[in-house]
Formats: C-alpha cells, sequence, structure tokens
C-alpha cells in the first residue's frame, strides 16, 4: 500500500510528514535502547514482507505485518516501519519520497492503536489472546487501508472510487495477516512470552 510519488496534494503531504515526525519522535523517546536487535528485526521482517506486491491504480497490496509489528512495539512501530519504507523507497521505488510522511502515518498509526486495544487482550487466557491477535492484524491492514483512502480523498474527490477499491482489493491480506499474527502470537507465547509482556505458557 505503498502510494507513489507525485499522488498526493501538497497539504496531505505535509500533514503526513508532521505527523510522522511526531510519531516517530514519540517512538523513539519510549524506545529502551536494549530493544533495538528487535525493533530492527521487526523492520527487517515489515521491509520483506512488502517486497512482493501487485499495483493497484496509484497504491499496491501486499503483506504487511503491522499487526504484530504494533504488538511487540508499540510506539516504536513508528521508527520501525519509517526506516523499512525508506529503505524501499530508495532502493526499489515503492513509494515515493515525498509521500514518506504518510505512508509512515498510514501504516503505522493502526499499528499502535492495535497496541493499546488489543495488546491487553493478548495476556488473556489462549483463545482471547488468538481471538485478539487475528483482530489486531486485520484491523491494523484494514486501518492502513482506510487512511491511505482517506489520503487519496482529500488529495481530490474523485479518487473515491481507486480508495474503495484498494480496501476491498486488500480484505484477502486483511485475513491473511490475521491468521499471521495469532499464528506468530501463540508461538511467542509458547517459547518467549516476555516479548508479549506476559510469563503465561
Amino acid at each position: 500500500m505503498h502510494i507513489s510519488e507525485g499522488v498526493l496534494s501538497a497539504p496531505v503531504l505535509f500533514s503526513g510528514g508532521l505527523l510522522a515526525v511526531a510519531g516517530t519522535a514519540i517512538g523513539l523517546k519510549k524506545l529502551d535502547y536494549d530493544r533495538i536487535a528487535q525493533v530492527s528485526i521487526l523492520s527487517s521482517a515489515f521491509f520483506v514482507a512488502s517486497l512482493i506486491h501487485v499495483n493497484i491504480g496509484p497504491s499496491s497490496v501486499h503483506l504487511i505485518l503491522n499487526g504484530i509489528v504494533g504488538l511487540l512495539l508499540g510506539w516504536a512501530a513508528f521508527p520501525a516501519i519509517l526506516v523499512a519504507l525508506t529503505l524501499q523507497s530508495l532502493f526499489f521505488q515503492f513509494g515515493g519520497i515525498t509521500a514518506l510522511g504518510m505512508n509512515t502515518v498510514n501504516m503505522a498509526m493502526p499499528a499502535v492503536l492495535c497496541y493499546y486495544l488489543l495488546g491487553p487482550l493478548i495476556k488473556k487466557n489462549h483463545t482471547t489472546a488468538m481471538a485478539a491477535s487475528f483482530a489486531c492484524g486485520f484491523l491494523s491492514v484494514f486501518g492502513s487501508a482506510v487512511l491511505l483512502g482517506l489520503s487519496l480523498i482529500f488529495t481530490e474527490e474523485n479518487f473515491w472510487e481507486v480508495s474503495t477499491l484498494i480496501v476491498l482489493a486488500n480484505l484477502p491480506v486483511m485475513m491473511i495477516e490475521g491468521l499471521i499474527t495469532a499464528f506468530c502470537v501463540s508461538f511467542f507465547k509458547k517459547v518467549h512470552p516476555v516479548l508479549l509482556g506476559t510469563n503465561d505458557r
């Protein structure tokens, strides 16, 4: 779901840039230095997952993994995703440099929201944790698709049909991301529950 260069209007680009700077600053402030390796690994996972994509109009469909990134990192998802998107833009021209701020907000903001809304449920019993982790994966992608659509609509109202198509095209991705997130949470709860902030086994 990378927004290409020259698509968004200046006010949308400026707003996205400000929000991305604010989110990244908060993420860096809250980041413990002993978790830098974890942030790097998750940023790399996000980078690799987004390499295989299918173009749809001014955007694209691909795996994102922002749900699991958000669950494990919270606000640190902003700098992790920003680094991955920057490298993708520079090396593979996935998304524009000027749209980097808005692309970061579109990916990271739903991840952070899911961290606060669903993160506490991950510490509950197995059934609740699986349902919450699936919802986190699903809703993170859904939120990213909606924010992307809004970015386009605020640029030009004629983008409404394209925005609707982007959300619908990402429905299969939402389901897959939900399953992947649930699998990852189940695995972490068994082998390294401290990653999820719980000692439950």
